[in-house]
């Protein structure tokens, strides 16, 4: 049978030191400070004699299982999806695996999830949190487990946190439709304390406030069917004739609610202005194409990572000091909120009324 390969057969081969090779191998180069010259000629190396490492010796000599654990509210979100893509391959940088799974922001199958990572003893956590799940994380704390919070947090378990600025992302998309002549501005949003989505209502009632509009606020169950969701948009327009823009406070609910918006056959942005949050990927295919606060994606990855692997450096030191991150949004205009001459505001109570009639 052929002998397995070991570091010390990768470092006699490339005349360096078995120490060298586990620092590479480990993702300590950087801080060891090994050339990146030396460090790509011991990784391809390890590639061409497809070198395996005994994680199971590894994990007990080091104490480390070189695993994170990411737990998200739904992995299939463009939003959620294209984060952990990123976050694998940075936490691959630093020589770790990430294990993922979605929590669907059930608080119940959250502790399930988090019981069965810590018996897989993940080197740390990264999650966008459902509500209930405060004494599970300072469980982990109390372990020494490092853990970030991002999307949202829980703000009674100080934790380091990576968030965008909501406030300031729903504040300026009315902001936007203000300027644009809109003077009824409606909001789309979740039965949810969660603190993105409290701040995301916050962000939509200062701008109001301010402009001394009319707040006209629909909140829908996060659990609702989309069919549901579409009929209370529909019934929302009805019910309210001279809201003349929307704001959704999510892409799905954007996406709902532009079906329901079809269903009344209202044309947008003659009849209804339409700015979603969080940027969808095919929202530019609209037609027209729809106006969204975008999150700064990469670098919420980024940043989670960072942090984390400061944490995971750090733990049994002195520990870092915990805080909120906090990255602006960018708000892309599309036409579904451009201001429209004259809008036909007449020609869409006409079109109400008549559904109304008719269902």
């Amino acid at each position: 049978m052929k002998k397995k390969t070991s570091i010390h057969d990768i470092a006699k081969q490339l005349n360096v030191s078995s120490t060298t090779v586990s620092f590479v191998l480990n993702g300590k180069a950087e801080e060891n400070r090994i050339s990146k010259e030396l460090q790509y000629k011991v990784l391809e190396y390890v590639k061409k004699v497809g070198y395996q490492p005994n994680q199971l010796a590894k994990s007990l000599r080091t104490g480390k299982s070189m695993i994170l654990c990411m737990l998200v509210e739904d992995i299939s979100d463009p939003f959620f999806s294209s984060i952990s893509r990123i976050v694998e391959t940075k936490a691959f940088e630093h020589g770790y695996k990430i294990f993922f799974a979605s929590t669907e922001n059930d608080t119940e199958k959250t502790k399930a999830l988090i019981r069965v990572f810590r018996e897989r003893q993940v080197d740390g956590y990264i999650i966008a949190p459902p509500p209930g799940i405060e004494e599970e994380l300072q469980d982990l704390l109390h372990e020494k487990v490092p853990v970030i919070q991002f999307d949202r947090f829980l703000p009674e378990v100080k934790t380091t946190n990576v968030i965008i600025d909501n406030l300031g992302g729903a504040y300026s998309a009315v902001q936007h439709l203000q300027e644009n002549g809109y003077q009824q501005i409606g909001f789309v949003t979740l039965e949810s304390k969660q603190t993105q989505m409290q701040d995301r209502l916050n962000g939509y009632l200062k701008a109001i406030k301010e402009k001394k509009q009319k707040k006209v606020v629909l909140k829908v169950p996060y659990r609702n069917p989309n069919e549901s969701t579409q009929e209370k948009v529909r019934l929302f327009l009805q019910d309210n004739p001279a809201m003349d823009a929307l704001l959704f406070a999510t892409n799905y609910l954007a996406i709902d609610g532009l079906v329901a918006i079809a269903s009344l056959k209202l044309n947008i942005p003659g009849n209804i202005a339409v700015v979603g949050f969080d940027d969808n990927t095919h929202f530019s295919l609209f037609s027209p194409p729809i106006t969204a606060v975008a999150q700064p994606v990469l670098k919420i990855a980024e940043e989670v990572v960072v942090q984390l692997m400061n944490k995971i450096k750090s733990s049994g030191k002195n520990p870092r000091k915990e805080e909120n991150i906090l990255l602006p949004t960018q708000l892309i205009v599309r036409k579904s909120s451009l201001a429209v001459p004259g809008k036909k505001l007449n020609a869409r109570l006409e079109n109400i009324k008549n559904e109304s009639i008719s269902s």
